[in-house]
């Protein structure tokens, strides 16, 4: 059975995002979306694997018996966008996708240039919807 690569690592954030971020509005907007998932999530922000800033976390296990842990909300500054894992992927709700902006889909993540192109009141319900189905399909 494949391991999980992606675990919290005890990182300093900040210095992740000044050291990896490789332009200063990808800084601005990293430092931003940890203010939004602060908010949205209500925990501090934590790296998860070398690349990923995420909050809070939650236990899957998946028929198969592959189970581990992921953060509810993340994203990483990588140089060819900016990934938000921010979205559950269901069906019921690609509709929070409509007037998100400009952004390319990953099977994951969402891939965004910079969060400029985005609107920020549709990432906030986006974020708040992936929260709500994590907590239910995976409680505590």
């Amino acid at each position: 059975m494949a391991k999980t690569k992606t675990k919290s690592t005890d990182a300093h954030v900040l210095s992740f995002i000044n050291d990896f971020a490789d332009t200063e509005q990808k800084k601005e907007d990293s430092f931003e979306l940890i203010r939004l998932m602060q908010e949205a999530s209500g925990f501090e922000p934590k790296m998860w694997g070398p690349t990923i800033v995420g909050f809070g976390n939650y236990h899957y296990k998946y028929a198969s018996g592959h189970e581990g842990d992921a953060p509810m909300l993340g994203f990483s500054p990588r140089k060819a966008a900016i990934s938000l894992y921010v979205f559950t992927g269901l069906e019921e709700h690609l509709p929070l996708l409509e007037k998100l902006g400009k952004f390319k889909m990953g099977k994951a993540c969402i891939y965004v240039k910079k969060l400029s192109d985005i609107n920020q009141d549709e990432l906030k319900k986006l974020m708040k919807a992936s929260i709500e189905f994590l907590k239910e399909k995976y409680p505590g």
